[in-house]
């Protein structure tokens, strides 16, 4: 390598209808592209955005990815069985007996990811001390994994009674099915969830299987047709599925993590349900490194693309996290009071609300006549109707277009065309007529549902965790975020509004600033009066030894990364609730406090006020009860110091357009402004900022000017 060529890094995020890709190079400089999804192979969307941005030195690639997610969406993973304890075999169809409508007949729990046929029992027993109290019977054993293997399935879990606490039998029978089948993925409890709660980890577990041999077909995929692109270095995929699947040298390829890190592809095929919410992670993670910069304390994140919208809370320059979350129930609304829609998934999650609000969003009547807005999307193919593609239902994009709110020509600077009569004819004939309103009310009423579902997120984020998001700056991004921000500020009584230059490629910068990060857990259950301080720590330390033995097996890249990133950085966090609760509050630890003599009740108190902070009270009399010890294992990333990107105008900007603002307001000239045309004085709305890969709408009644780092603010008039 020539040590004067300039060196990048490369982010790419897949969303749902457009391929974000960022390379930023040692010296701060920034190149972009925007590209259509290819849903049948993402890979080809990947290379295609790539292919004007080479060849160019790429030492890491940073990946985010909906995989996951959409292989469990779409019920498209490997053909599951499970193995359990006798007697166990149908914790995955009761559960927790919650469901997310109460009083809705209608509703249908989803079905087991590994069907009742593919479950079978073995006889043992570990007991709650993990004592063994029956031994594994091993002949039996062997009848139960010839047996399932004949159903030819893909993937294999083992979830086995108290195994977080003794998993002697768990490796037993995993190396039983290793003797009798040495190619097959197999998931074991102890190593995906060492955890309490018997359903959680098995449904934990059995979504890991379900998802491993797709991720790692994915990232096979990915890496050899990254490797046909001609990028300079190579990203290599080991035909073994127990050697690392995805290795690089020089060239390293990462995924983004649900929690906010990034870990090696080789990790992420071995244990993918840390990436199912892989994509909205990164544009949280670009927020904090925003809010840090400009100096803000309190953001509220809105990340709406083309399918949905997401929003989460940064609380005192923190990140809100989740120790759990549930998947493949359509709309995601984070909120601990409302549960069982979807798919249980026990791991750390970056607490992201989820709505199916996105450009895409497909508008129509539902049987009652009512007027809908998603969660079903275009998506990229056939997409809106004015994308000309052959989508022929109309869309959030589709009414914007009839609003006058975006360009009726084109979008992404003139790369994809647009049909703004198609759009008016499909919003006229399939909604309004029968609505028996006009085009523009109907437009709006979409506009304005829209933020309504929205909203949905929003509070799930902020009021139902006791925080008022009027103390919290609205950073709006993604391709459709700015065009809605204002509406959603106004409905929550939001004053300010923060745009970041390249909203629409956010979160692949967000890529970019995550740091490697392993989280490991083991369970600890103790009530806090009764613990013992030396016994506390002792416990804490095998964490970390199990820590840095797991960033030592990602292979010598890791230690290499180690040694010139300021080396490993660890953080601790403890599961509390009241003794008798079956959800618990996680709270953050650190050496200091564990050193000070009346740490335990000042942990107990912190615990108390955090709880009245959630649900509304607090119990002083009620025992409280360690559950779960945490440890985030993090090597930090370099943070480059650049301004995101010089804004670029898009083409052919019109001088004005009228825009229309409902029937109080009617139709008005509203001037079309590029970012860097707006100062740094605030300008008075009704105004339209066009970009490369955003538009943003400044209403009546709000102002805006431009920062010193080339943010849009967004102000509600006095």
């Amino acid at each position: 390598m020539n040590s004067t060529q300039k060196i990048y890094r490369l982010g790419i995020d897949i969303g749902g209808t457009f391929t974000d890709i960022v390379l930023i190079g040692d010296d701060g400089s920034v190149l972009t592209q925007k590209v259509a999804s290819t849903p049948d192979n993402y890979a080809e969307g990947i290379v295609a955005g790539l292919a004007p941005l080479l060849p160019r030195q790429i030492t890491e690639i940073v990946h985010g990815t909906t995989v996951a997610t959409n292989t469990i969406l779409e019920r498209k993973g490997a053909l599951t069985a499970l193995i359990t304890t006798k007697g166990f075999r149908d914790v995955l169809e009761i559960g927790r007996l919650r469901y997310p409508r109460l009083y809705d007949l209608t509703w249908e729990k989803p079905l087991p990811l590994a069907s009742r046929r593919l479950r079978r029992e073995v006889e043992e027993r570990i007991d709650a001390n993990g004592e063994i109290a029956q031994p594994l019977d091993v002949e039996r054993a062997r009848e139960v994994i010839r047996w399932i293997l004949a159903q030819n399935i893909e993937s294999l879990a083992v979830c086995l009674i108290n195994a977080y606490i003794n998993p002697a039998h768990e490796r037993q029978l995993g190396e039983l099915i290793h003797e009798l089948a040495p190619d097959l993925p197999v998931s074991l409890s102890c190593d995906v969830l060492p955890e309490i709660k018997e359903y959680e980890r098995t449904s934990t577990t059995v979504i890991n299987a379900y998802l491993q041999p797709v991720v790692s077909r994915y990232l096979h995929s990915l890496s050899d047709r990254l490797n046909q692109a001609s990028i300079p270095g190579s990203v290599e995929a080991s035909p073994s599925h127990h050697d690392s699947p995805i290795t690089g040298d020089p060239l390293s390829l990462y995924v983004m993590q649900s929690n906010g890190g990034v870990m090696s592809a080789a990790s992420a095929a071995e244990i993918p349900i840390h990436i199912i919410e892989s994509g909205p992670a990164a544009g949280v993670i670009a927020s904090l490194t925003l809010a840090e910069r400009v100096g803000l304390s309190n953001v509220l994140t809105l990340d709406m693309g083309g399918t949905t919208a997401k929003a989460s809370l940064i609380e005192d320059r923190q990140i809100m996290h989740s120790p759990e979350y549930q998947v493949g129930g359509g709309v995601s609304v984070g909120t601990r009071l409302s549960k069982g829609g979807g798919y249980p998934l026990r791991v750390p999650a970056i607490d992201i609300a989820e709505v199916g609000a996105g450009g895409g969003s497909i508008v129509y009547l539902d049987k009652g006549g009512a007027l809908r807005v998603g969660p079903q999307s275009a998506g990229a193919v056939p997409g809106p109707a004015c994308y000309g593609l052959g989508g022929a239902e109309p869309t959030l994009t589709d009414a914007n277009v009839v609003l006058g709110y975006l360009n009726p020509g084109h979008l992404a600077g003139g790369a994809l065309p647009l049909n703004a009569e198609k759009a008016h004819q499909t919003l006229h004939d399939k909604i309004a007529v029968p609505l028996n309103l006009s085009s523009p009310d109907t437009a709006y009423g979409v506009y304005r549902i829209a933020a309504a579902n929205m909203a949905r997120a929003a509070r799930a984020v902020s009021l139902e965790r006791g925080r008022d998001p009027r103390e919290f700056v609205l950073c709006a991004f993604g391709g459709n975020g700015p065009l809605h921000a204002t509406e959603l500020a106004e409905s929550l009584g939001m004053k300010r509004i923060l745009i970041p230059p390249s909203p629409g490629l956010f979160s692949a910068f967000g890529l970019l600033y995550a740091d490697i990060a392993y989280h490991l857990v083991q369970t600890y259950k103790h009530l806090l009066t009764e613990l013992d301080a030396g016994e506390f720590k002792a416990t804490l330390g095998r964490l970390e030894a199990s820590a840095r033995a797991e960033l030592m097996a990602e292979g010598e890249t890791a230690a290499q990364v180690s040694a010139s990133r300021n080396g490993v950085i660890l953080q601790r966090a403890v599961d509390l609730r009241y003794a008798g609760q079956s959800s618990e509050l996680t709270l953050p630890i650190v050496d200091a406090d564990i050193g000070q003599p009346q740490f335990f009740h000042i942990l107990g108190e912190r615990f108390a006020a955090d709880h009245e902070r959630t649900y509304g009270h607090r119990a002083p009399d009620d025992p409280i009860e360690v559950v779960n010890l945490r440890l985030t294992a993090i090597i930090p990333t370099p943070k480059s110091q650049f301004s995101y990107l010089q804004p670029r105008s898009a083409q052919s900007l019109t001088p004005n357009r009228r825009c229309y603002f409902g029937a109080e307001t009617g139709w008005l000239e509203v001037p079309v402004l590029s970012r860097d045309v707006l100062g740094s004085e605030s300008q008075s709305g009704p105004f339209i900022i066009e970009e490369y890969d955003t538009t943003i709408l400044v209403p009546p009644c709000w102002t805006a000017g431009r920062d010193e780092w080339g943010n849009i603010v967004i102000e509600i008039a006095d």
